[in-house]
């Protein structure tokens, strides 16, 4: 039996244009119509009068570890589930499985893991896999393992996308280290993100990136080259290319919450790509918590190594868009190309991202102060408040 539904008196906001009050009629996870007071019979109904809701696309994270306790690296079932079903809390209807460096056995069990993976009614949708190294620089691991950093392999990538059943969406790499910048031409041969990271990149070498395919920066100003006058490093030129959109942990531990302010007014909101980079402890309490094999301390301060290296976050999309706000004043729009639209035209995701008829039902229901009211994924309630 198809499933309908009928949202009615919620200002829909897209990117580019006026939010303005509607109904949205739902069949079958896709969205029919939308229009003022629509009177189609749906089983079920959603009315927003005298409450002032605000409809989102979907939140949409490209860098996420784990949450709630399971991780991607733990190459179970249970982990993704638990994952996928956690998220849809904050307002998250869709992910990337990100994995991290480790040994080519872990990170093949959890390429395979993720092959596997079917999404249940009740979930965030996987729509893809994250590799973050092992293919980065020594000079700026961070919290990736040292030991399993090697130099990148089309080869083994090729084996790699075909464990994963091609579920490979993007790939985080140092494009100065040796076979660096033909494995990027191999990316976008094989429509696949490059995105720059963990990377001691010259101004130089990431302008040669980018001419080669580079279309994203991992986590900008953190674990890359930073800016000098007299050597802008990857940070400059990122800021300068207008072909890379730069992802951005706004959770003002990872970076000053006036650098995320500056990143916005030169990237524009167009330019940004919001996502949590959450490992494990997400949703827990503070403690120690396992990250790839290493011990991370979670408190108020965040997440790190014995060293003090930073090792993920705790942060939730539904924190970091009040956080982008609070800091930006950006537009609810600019808020949807931020924490969505931009996301979903990385990965060429042409029914997401924007709340328009023949569109996904993935919808996230906002109060005025931008507390996740309800989350819908495929046109099913799957979190209310």
């Amino acid at each position: 039996m198809k499933k309908t539904l009928l949202i009615s008196n919620v200002t829909i906001v897209n990117h580019g244009e006026k939010p303005f009050k509607g109904d949205l009629f739902i069949d079958n996870g896709r969205i029919i119509k939308i229009s003022h007071d629509l009177s189609d019979k749906a089983e079920r109904y959603i009315d927003g009068k005298d409450k002032n809701w605000l409809l989102l696309p979907g939140y949409i994270d490209m860098h996420i570890h784990g949450s709630a306790g399971h991780d991607v690296m733990d190459a179970t079932q249970l982990a993704l589930h638990q994952m996928a079903r956690s998220l849809v809390q904050e307002g998250v209807t869709g992910f990337l499985a990100t994995t991290m460096t480790q040994s080519i056995e872990a990170i093949e069990s959890a390429l395979t893991n993720v092959a596997q993976f079917e999404n249940s009614d009740d979930e965030a949708s996987l729509l893809g896999i994250h590799v973050e190294g092992p293919y980065v620089s020594k000079k700026r691991a961070g919290a990736q393992p040292l030991e399993y950093i090697i130099l990148p392999s089309i080869e083994q990538f090729a084996s790699w996308q075909k464990k994963s059943k091609y579920r490979i969406k993007q790939v985080t790499i140092a494009p100065e280290v040796e076979g660096g910048f033909s494995f990027i031409e191999t990316l976008k041969d094989l429509n696949v993100i490059a995105s720059i990271g963990h990377s001691d990149a010259t101004i130089e070498e990431v302008d040669r990136s980018v001419a080669l395919g580079v279309r994203q920066a991992t986590h900008l100003y953190n674990q890359m080259s930073p800016f000098h006058h007299r050597n802008p490093g990857v940070v400059g030129a990122v800021f300068l290319e207008d072909k890379v959109k730069v992802e951005i942990i706004a959770d003002f531990v990872h970076s000053h919450p006036q650098a995320v302010n500056l990143a916005y007014r030169i990237k524009g909101a167009k330019g940004i790509v919001l996502i949590t980079d959450a490992m494990r402890a997400k949703g827990l309490h503070y403690g120690d918590y396992d990250l790839g094999g290493q011990t991370v301390h979670v408190s108020k301060d965040g997440a790190h190594l014995s060293n003090g290296a930073l090792a993920g976050s705790v942060l939730t999309m539904e924190q970091a868009v009040k956080n982008i706000k609070a800091i930006t004043n950006c537009s609810l729009q600019e808020i949807v190309a931020m924490s969505s639209m931009n996301a979903a035209e990385q990965l060429q995701l042409t029914t997401k991202g924007r709340i328009a008829e023949g569109y996904d039902a993935d919808f996230v229901l906002l109060d005025e102060k931008l507390n996740v009211q309800k989350t819908i994924c495929r046109g099913k309630v799957v979190f209310e408040k």
